[in-house]
């Protein structure tokens, strides 16, 4: 375990950021926080998670640093990826030891409507990253990639090992940029680059845009829910809690070159530079009838459903392999989803009552 050392999470008012400098603070870390507290979901929720960390919104400012009332080795900054002047001010300010990169503008429906946020952030952004990681000898740069970057692809579960060349929205063309991007300074630059796909996170203070909060207000206000395709999908669903450890445990063992690489065979996962590819996921896919009774029950109430067709950039089924990071990192996702939902139904009715 690496303790004492300071590492920068972006994104870190959202969802699994929150959670991730949670886990951090409580391991030693020196936690350094950034968001730009966007308004692409109601930014309630993204100052209560913060506050629940021991930020007071009150003293929060565009490039200026708040300390924690609660946790004295957590900084937070309000800031954007694409800000480069500033992003450099902060690398020259803190020694970062390693850098998660979780910030990133989200949601596969919304890049169809915005596609300029998503290369502002995912990519001027990540370059601004990537830059100043390599400038400043960060040990280990780990970035949030996603499942979306499997497209179009038909083997199931999916691989890192296969390709991912056929995305169906801006979003996972954005995330699949990433993945390119980090390569490139992992060979140019010897920057040990990882990337995680993760697979439809969700748990308690979670993100308003997805089927968990959804389907909550829905099934709590008594109103339809939306069930695309008709209900003939199925999704990998991942408790948030399964997503941070396995994060935090690939934070701590920096890529390495992978000595049986073979460059006439190459293997979209590793590379003979200090590159890694994995997915965290559940690896247990789940029909989203089934996952709706589960949340029903989860809430002691019936939902009604409004059946549509499958919308734009969607994909219908989601399912990983993540024998990788068993076997790298003696670890797979756990949580099954009635046990996950729970957990959720119970914060969420805190939250909004």
């Amino acid at each position: 375990m690496i303790q004492n050392k300071t590492i920068l999470v972006t994104g870190s008012a959202g969802f699994i950021g929150f959670h991730l400098v949670e886990r951090l603070l409580s391991e030693g870390w020196q936690v350094v926080g950034l968001d730009s507290i966007n308004d692409y979901y109601e930014v309630q929720l993204k100052y209560a998670r913060l506050k629940e960390s021991g930020i007071v919104r009150e003293e929060i400012a565009y490039n200026s640093l708040v300390k924690s009332k609660k946790h004295p080795a957590y900084s937070f900054i309000q800031l954007k990826l694409e800000d480069a002047d500033n992003m450099r001010t902060l690398f020259d300010q803190f020694s970062f030891w390693a850098v998660c990169n979780l910030a990133a503008q989200a949601g596969v429906r919304y890049s169809i409507e915005n596609p300029m946020a998503y290369i502002n952030s995912n990519i001027i952004g990540f370059t601004n990253i990537l830059e100043q990681s390599r400038l400043h000898h960060v040990k280990h740069l780990v970035y949030s990639s996603s499942s979306s970057v499997y497209g179009l692809n038909g083997k199931m579960p999916f691989s890192t090992h296969d390709s991912v060349n056929h995305p169906v929205s801006l979003y996972a063309a954005t995330k699949k940029s990433n993945e390119l991007m980090a390569h490139v300074y992992s060979k140019l630059y010897q920057l040990p680059t990882t990337g995680l796909r993760f697979f439809t996170v969700y748990g308690p203070w979670g993100r308003p845009d997805m089927s968990p909060m959804l389907f909550a207000d829905a099934i709590m206000h008594d109103k339809p829910i939306k069930v695309f395709n008709y209900g003939n999908m199925d999704r990998d669903f991942t408790y948030v809690g399964d997503i941070v450890e396995g994060v935090v445990r690939v934070i701590n063992v920096p890529a390495t070159p992978n000595a049986e690489w073979d460059a006439l065979n190459p293997d979209p996962a590793t590379s003979c530079t200090p590159y890694r590819i994995y997915n965290i996921g559940n690896s247990v896919p789940v029909k989203l009838k089934d996952y709706i009774e589960t949340l029903e029950e989860a809430f002691g109430k019936k939902a009604t459903k409004e059946y549509l067709p499958m919308q734009p950039g969607d994909v219908v089924n989601t399912y990983c392999d993540v024998s990788d990071l068993e076997k790298e990192f003696g670890y797979r996702p756990k949580t099954m989803i009635r046990e996950g939902l729970e957990s959720f139904a119970k914060w969420y009715k805190e939250w909004v009552g």
